[in-house]
């Protein structure tokens, strides 16, 4: 019987493709977590597996402030390597950012294999420096193949949740009528900027019979403040593989994560990148999609530019009945996204892991 260890920590995009990894993997052992303390995961993780953290950091910053971070690094991969053998660990597995740094360090320095999986088309800095020590590295996107200097990544794609891969209802509290489906996702921090884009061209949208699903997120001040039959606004919601079944057209930011989940559910997409991302990675994410003819990138703008609304005109005008549109844009679309999603990425990050491991 062996025994992984999966190094995870932070945001939903580096938790859940580990999760779902897990799941897969914990038939052929137990599976120990690790992260850091008051982050995402720990109230995800401990009610299914063992959780123990350490204090780990990025690297950004220079002269002491950069000597103060490297000497925290090292000792997490003390602290790591402590974990390994009092654990009795075979194998890691981890989703990159700062907690895969030590580690990455630490299996190295015990000789147990390492498998990294990197979900962004521009790897982070951890998976560019330390991928070269890991035994197999996996990528979500094909774009990431020639970024990950001294390895040879394999395809995988981003696992995404049970839920995506299975025919879900139409949640009741979604607006009812035959209009296009409209769904609007800026993230689960809110994306202010993306949600401003959107309001302003609402009332049109509203006004032509579209039903609009706008998930704000946590961080958005201007909810509930428009009031539309065919409009419902929330922070969150658990009902996301359904509303992007059935939408005709989704408008969101362009996270590794949320591509994938788009993508196994074919959804058609205008993406807006957050121009903010670090290394730009999300307009790389974007352009990986707009190549599969799967999604139409446009940047944030100011609300009162018409591109996002011109475009969203153009994509679902068949739909409104104009006789002059293409009815198979989305078709197109839908078809890219199919081709780009790995329904099956959970086994096959699975196998990868079992084969190392062996």
């Amino acid at each position: 019987m062996t025994r992984l260890l999966i190094a995870a920590s932070g945001t939903g995009g580096h938790l859940f493709p580990a999760l779902a990894v897990a799941e897969a993997v914990e038939s052929n052992g137990p599976v120990r977590w690790l992260g850091v303390p008051d982050r995402l995961e720990t109230s995800l993780v401990p009610e299914r597996f063992g959780l123990i953290t350490v204090n780990a950091g990025g690297l950004q910053g220079r002269g002491l402030k950069k000597l103060v971070q490297l000497i925290r690094l090292l000792w997490a991969s003390v602290s790591v390597r402590r974990v390994i053998q009092r654990e009795s660990i075979d194998a890691v597995f981890t989703t990159g950012g700062y907690i895969a740094a030590p580690a990455i360090l630490a299996a190295r320095w015990c000789g147990i294999p390492v498998v990294l999986h990197e979900s962004n088309a521009i790897p982070g800095r951890v998976t560019r420096l330390l991928g070269r020590l890991c035994s197999a590295v996996a990528i979500g996107l094909p774009a990431a193949s020639q970024r990950i200097p001294g390895s040879h990544p394999v395809l995988t794609g981003t696992p995404v949740r049970v839920a995506f891969l299975t025919p879900q209802p139409l949640p009741g509290w979604v607006p009812q009528g035959d209009g296009p489906l409209l769904v609007v996702m800026g993230g689960s921090q809110g994306a202010v900027g993306l949600n401003r884009m959107v309001r302003a061209i609402l009332p049109k949208l509203l006004d032509q019979g579209c039903r609009v699903v706008h998930l704000t997120g946590g961080n958005d001040p201007e909810i509930n403040q428009l009031h539309h039959p065919n409009l419902a606004e929330r922070r969150f919601s658990d009902d996301i593989p359904g509303l992007l079944q059935h939408a005709d057209l989704a408008i969101s930011r362009a996270g590794a994560g949320s591509l994938s989940e788009l993508a196994v559910c074919g959804t058609p997409t205008v993406l807006v990148p957050f121009p903010q991302a670090a290394d730009h990675h999300q307009d790389a994410n974007a352009a990986c999609a707009a190549s599969f003819g799967a999604a139409v990138i446009v940047h944030q703008h100011d609300p009162n530019h018409p591109v996002l609304a011109n475009t969203i005109e153009r994509l679902i005008s068949a739909r409104l009945g104009d006789p002059n549109a293409d009815p198979r844009l989305l078709q197109r679309m839908q078809q890219g996204m199919e081709q780009l999603a790995e329904r099956d990425a959970d086994q096959q990050l699975a196998c990868l892991v079992q084969q190392i491991m062996r």
